[in-house]
């Protein structure tokens, strides 16, 4: 019946409304435009499926049924929409087409991903200072005397802080805000690193690595949610995948430091305390970017604001974000179908309390996300990433600089491996990523156990197994554990159900992490392997029967053809 203008109307002057072009523009067809990618990479962890009309400023009149459907074929599935799907994930559509500065894909990026780079390299460093502070010769200390248990708890301290950190941003993070939520974890990072590396005795070292755990908790938790809602939609799955490289990045910048300082007597407080100035980089980053303009709306839909105030906000923050080229229609535009996207799934998606995660569709969601979460850490990836620098010792590699050194190449094979399933995993689909990966984990495990029962004079086994094992976790586990995550639960549950994933991810990490070391001193690295072998094959076991292939389909589509079968 009536056509739509996404331009605002002219003046009355009795004549027909139009809209004027360059003569080049009104001759010429409008050029093909693909989705913005960075560095060439295709979407991986997450899709991001934006046809090209959809893409292009809204420049011609267009039927209402014909807008809807352009709407609809909109989809954007992110790792970081949790808590916030319902308050995120619409509205993008009207703003997919507007320009965007350098400065608004780049700052408000790369300064929340710090906080997964500090998260990286605290599991990178941590593989170099066990060794360091439990030396005799290198350690410094007069109490270099550890215990397994003690050991295993420098080593997991920081994933029991990040374990109360989950739950912290869980109860506090929508009033902070994103960015507060980040700049407090930026803090966290800088106490955490400094506390641990001027430690006078082990238990002040315990209490700085629990405060270290606690920024990554709270990193973890606002880092995603602060780039989806403010990065472009056209880019923003590539952006939440890059940021799980700046995670793998970290882990191979902890093991070159580790690998500098290895030789250092006190070297352990140098791998500890050097996150201490990039967690202030991030500081000063994150204190430079304006609020989130979605949380601010949220905010006021929510009643916990002023309505006009918070708009004026989200309109100064916007205008920040996008630099100063940006229109006020253009702005004022987005802010309003922003807060009008927001009260529709406010009002018509209440979010479910947490008992709802454990009936129906959330039920066997929660099954897979959070099997799969658990599987990623008791099949012992943490213990692998942690104890790398050790376990390269044993296998041969006597002097800690040389077992440091080779824990920088698999490091580096991580991080390459990351960016393979970045590239395939929309292609080839989740599910033969997933099989094939966990075969090879238990193939590796495998390995390992037999290095050390049988094949103790070929330490290149040991080095073989290790890579092959960490290219399988980022070909499976790593990357698509989370997707899969961010994808399985139904929209009413997403949020909470996130949350205990978070907390399951967490929880098993620090318990594997700080029961290896006592494990292998009882059992032996031989059959510790193959404990984690088996439980490789209960995993894969477990991916064939549960594991749904969701390639290709929307939210709604998985939530009506798999959860509700």
């Amino acid at each position: 019946m009536a056509t739509s203008v996404c331009l605002p109307r002219p003046p009355a002057t009795g004549a027909r409304a139009s809209i004027s072009l360059p003569a080049r523009s009104r001759r010429l067809p409008r050029p093909h435009r693909r989705p913005h990618r960075l560095g060439g990479a295709a979407v991986g962890m997450d899709a991001l499926h934006v046809s090209s009309r959809d893409a292009e400023p809204l420049l011609r009149p267009v039927s209402a049924a014909a807008a809807a459907t352009a709407h609809r074929r909109l989809r954007v599935r992110t790792h970081a929409q949790g808590a916030d799907e319902s308050a995120t994930g619409a509205g993008d559509g009207a703003a997919a087409g507007a320009d965007y500065s350098l400065a608004a894909v780049i700052l408000p990026f790369v300064f929340p991903a710090l906080g997964g780079l500090l998260f990286g390299y605290d599991i990178g460093a941590t593989s170099g200072a066990t060794i360091s502070v439990h030396s005799a010769e290198l350690s410094g200390t007069t109490w270099f005397n550890l215990s397994s248990l003690q050991l295993g708890l420098v080593a997991s301290g920081s994933l029991y802080g990040a374990l109360g950190g989950s739950i912290l941003a869980y109860r506090i993070a929508d009033f902070l805000g994103r960015r507060i939520e980040l700049m407090t974890a930026a803090a966290l990072y800088i106490s955490g690193a400094l506390t641990t590396g001027l430690a006078p005795n082990f238990v002040v070292l315990i209490i700085g690595r629990l405060l270290y755990g606690v920024g990554i908790g709270l990193a973890m938790h606002g880092a995603p949610l602060y780039i989806a809602e403010t990065c472009p939609s056209q880019i923003r799955g590539t952006l939440i995948s890059f940021k799980e490289l700046f995670i793998v990045g970290g882990i191979l910048f902890g093991y070159l430091v580790g690998s500098y300082e290895i030789d250092v007597v006190g070297g352990w407080r140098y791998m500890f305390g050097f996150s201490a100035p990039l967690a202030a980089i991030m500081a000063v980053g994150m204190w430079s970017l304006p609020p989130s303009p979605r949380w601010l709306l949220l905010r006021a839909v929510q009643g916990k604001g002023p309505m006009e105030d918070n708009k004026k906000k989200a309109m100064n923050a916007l205008r920040r974000l996008k630099g100063p080229s940006a229109s006020d229609k253009v702005l004022t535009d987005e802010i309003e179908n922003n807060l009008s996207s927001i009260k529709a799934a406010y009002a018509d998606q209440a979010e479910g309390s947490i008992f709802q995660v454990f009936e129906g569709a959330s039920l066997k969601a929660f099954t897979i996300g959070g099997g799969l979460v658990l599987f990623q850490q008791i099949t012992g990836q943490p213990s692998v990433l942690y104890y790398a620098t050790s376990i390269l010792q044993t296998a041969g590699f006597t002097t800690a600089s040389d077992a440091a050194k080779v824990s920088i190449l698999i490091g580096l094979f991580k991080f390459v491996m990351t960016g393979v399933a970045v590239l395939k995993v929309d292609d080839l689909g989740r599910r033969p990523l997933m099989i094939g990966g966990v075969s090879g984990i238990t193939v590796a495990l495998f390995l390992l156990a037999a290095y050390y029962k049988v094949l103790s004079g070929f330490p290149y086994v040991a080095v073989g197994a290790l890579l092959l094992y960490v290219g399988c976790y980022q070909l499976s586990f790593g990357p698509i554990s989370w997707l899969m995550v961010s994808e399985i639960f139904p929209l009413r549950t997403r949020g909470r159900g996130i949350s205990l994933a978070v907390l399951t991810n967490f929880g098993s990490n620090a318990l594997v992490t700080l029961a290896f070391s006592p494990l292998q001193g009882y059992l032996g690295p031989a059959n510790v392997f193959l404990l984690f072998a088996a439980i490789s094959l209960l995993a894969l076991l477990f991916v064939i029967l549960n594991v749904p292939e969701t390639k290709g389909l929307s939210l709604e589509e998985i939530e009506s053809k798999i959860l509700k079968k």
